[in-house]
């Protein structure tokens, strides 16, 4: 006999040899109908495979993260399948599950292409292949022989992986008439898939490397009921709809230029003071949580980024160093802020009285993104954080992380972004080359993260290989209005980098001592976080918010006076409003103020002049009727107050 762990510490023993699937029939036939996938001692495996030694166990349904990955892992080698049969002598390479859904990059050879015109007869195949209900079945197979079979089959891509893989840990997985190359992780029978879509197709380079060849790589998604495709399409047609590079254009807010070049965004007027007062609302806050604003460079020595350890870390894949006249003098645009922010806290000796020090910066920052990732706001080249670095005490790092949260979730707040989890990302046990510092640096940091998180009472995850290079972090992880997740704002406790920079503070022993180092960035990037709000509101932003809250529509040209009028008192009441004087009929400037989604429009006429009155409608249609301008500066008021929390 075994013993089974569940993860919620109840133990069931049951025979050596058992499968995830027996145990989950011995909890409940109904729940065992819903399983699809495990995890045993950590690693993902099939619901069919025998359990041979004791330990802990997480079954799967599609309702779990970890399901959703392995329906969609399974999914990718059925369409793998379809593709194969539809076009012959196809060269197939990796199809991994990703955040919704799954691509497979294939080789379809010359003079051979997939377009969406070959969508609906791929998912008829695929669909034909899952009705059959075949079992997925993982296999060992030996080095050679794996060899064998795809230098047989002239597939160069697999023959690549496989040389790179170590004897014994290789495996396929079959289905039908299908095998390929696979660690694992799949649903029970293809039965299960109900739905599969083909939503696009793309370039991709093999292995991500532009001096290889390029693939096709063809995007996908599955669901278990056909009415769950349905209602993913519905939600897909709404994104495209709220596309911030399509709501960014119209609303004119942004803009990109071949001339300037890829991934540098330029902020037109409108977007520029929509990205001022979300500034201006964060300095607020941090002013009064103690931060002390700095300023620092576009560039840096190479060597400051060299002792930072991100040269080492990232200096192949960032903008080349920039050389100038004097010999062997290298610069670098600035990858991050934080070796910048190091040298300020240099400037002068600290004694713990001082600390902790919370220096703040919206700082732009360069990254070379490849030209295939680039996607409008929320992957760029040139982007300007809301960074900010604090130096505590050890002592203090526990209040100061715990403010730090305070002000995250007042930002998300104040923002309409309510639905969020927070995830507390640590290091790979099992890949420490990645990480710099010593393991009881990164254990406390940890450590620090997982009590704030608890003591704050945040519903957390806690995610293995998550943590950045230098320390762990806890990043707030938000679903939007589509149901869609997204990593915003992040606080990363640091005890490397102070060391590398011997950043030092005198103790009260008048011994000198190593500060803690906390990152923040609430918005993590301004233009990720307005993309990402864009498609949140739709483009209808929070009223404190938006560039212009009303517009002024006279019904004729004899109402102008009246309106200007009506458009300095509301400006006196720091409303901020904008008169349409053009000739054109009302009807046509309201469906105009509708589509450049101004909250409210502000008709005058004889009526209203008469009476010092403006008659209101507001964004969407709901007339609010005739009232006093004393009255509309209450209303706005009054809804700026129900959505700005307080700090």
């Amino acid at each position: 006999m075994i013993k089974i762990t569940l993860p919620d510490g109840s133990i069931r023993e049951c025979e050596k040899g058992s499968t995830p699937m027996d145990v989950a029939k011995s909890i409940s036939e109904g729940f065992a109908r819903n399983v699809i996938s495990a995890k045993f001692n950590d690693t993902v495996l099939e619901v069919t495979t025998p359990l041979l030694e004791d330990g802990s166990l997480i079954l799967y349904t599609w309702n779990d993260a970890a399901g959703k990955k392995a329906f969609w892992h399974s999914s990718s080698h059925v369409v793998a399948q379809a593709i194969e049969e539809l076009y012959p002598g196809v060269k197939l390479t990796i199809g991994p599950a990703i955040d919704n859904g799954f691509y497979y990059d294939v080789d379809l050879g010359e003079n051979k292409s997939i377009s969406d015109k070959d969508f609906p007869a791929i998912e008829k195949k695929a669909i034909e292949i899952a009705r059959g209900k075949h079992n997925f079945e993982m296999h060992a197979v030996s080095k050679a022989d794996a060899l064998k079979k795809y230098k047989e089959q002239g597939n160069e891509y697999k023959v690549e992986l496989i040389e790179n893989l170590e004897d014994g840990t290789i495996t396929f997985c079959d289905h039908d008439t299908f095998t390929d190359l696979c660690r694992g992780g799949h649903i029970p029978n293809t039965g299960i898939i109900k739905a599969i879509k083909i939503l696009s197709v793309a370039g991709a380079y093999w292995r991500g490397d532009e001096n290889k060849p390029q693939l096709t790589r063809v995007y996908g998604i599955s669901f278990p009921k056909q009415k769950e495709l349905t209602e993913y399409l519905e939600l897909l047609e709404q994104a495209k709809q709220r596309d911030h590079r399509k709501l960014g254009r119209e609303l004119e807010l942004f803009t990109f230029s071949a001339k300037v070049g890829q991934g540098l965004p330029l902020w037109l007027p409108k977007g520029a003071a929509l990205r001022e007062r979300l500034e201006n609302f964060l300095k607020k806050a941090q002013k009064k949580a103690g931060y002390e604003m700095v300023v620092t460079p576009h560039i840096g020595q190479k060597e400051l980024y060299v002792t930072s350890g991100h040269y080492a870390k990232y200096g192949e894949d960032s903008f080349q160093p920039i050389k100038t006249p004097k010999m062997d003098e290298e610069f670098l645009l600035k990858p991050m802020n934080c070796p910048h922010h190091c040298e300020v806290y240099n400037f002068k000796p600290h004694s713990y009285k001082d600390l902790p020090k919370r220096f703040a910066e919206f700082g732009t920052v360069y990254r070379y993104e490849q030209s295939g990732e680039l996607h409008g706001l929320t992957r760029v080249r040139g982007f300007t954080q809301d960074d900010a670095h604090i130096f505590c005490t050890p002592d203090q790092l526990d209040q100061e992380f715990k403010n730090v949260i305070d002000l995250s979730l007042y930002v998300l707040g104040s923002l309409g972004f309510d639905n969020f989890t927070a995830q507390v990302s640590v290091r790979d046990l099992t890949k420490p080359e990645k990480y710099i510092g010593s393991v009881e640096n990164w254990e406390k940091a940890e450590n620090a993260i997982i009590n704030a998180a608890k003591e704050k009472g945040l519903k957390f995850v806690i995610e293995s290989g998550e943590a950045a290079f230098y320390g762990p972090k806890l990043d707030f992880m938000v679903k939007d209005a589509l149901g869609r997740q997204w990593q915003l704002g992040t606080i990363q406790v640091d005890y490397n980098l102070p060391e590398r920079f011997d950043l030092t503070y005198k103790g009260s022993d008048n011994e000198l001592h190593r500060p803690v180092m906390i990152h923040r960035a609430p918005f993590g990037s301004m233009e990720r976080f307005i993309a990402l709000l864009l498609e949140h509101t739709g483009g209808n932003f929070p009223l404190w918010l938006i560039p212009e809250q009303a517009i002024i529509l006279p019904v004729s040209e004899k109402h102008e006076k009246y309106a200007e009028k009506v458009l300095n008192s509301l400006e006196k009441h720091e409303i901020r409003a904008l008169v349409d004087k053009r000739n054109e009929t009302v009807g046509k400037k309201i469906r105009e103020a509708e589509m450049n989604k101004l909250p409210f429009m502000l008709i005058v006429g004889e009526d209203e002049e008469a009476k010092e009155t403006i008659s209101v409608r507001r964004h969407g249609g709901e007339d609010l009727g005739s009232i006093t301008i004393s009255d509309f500066n209450e209303l706005v008021t009054k809804e700026i107050n129900s959505t700005l929390k307080s700090f």
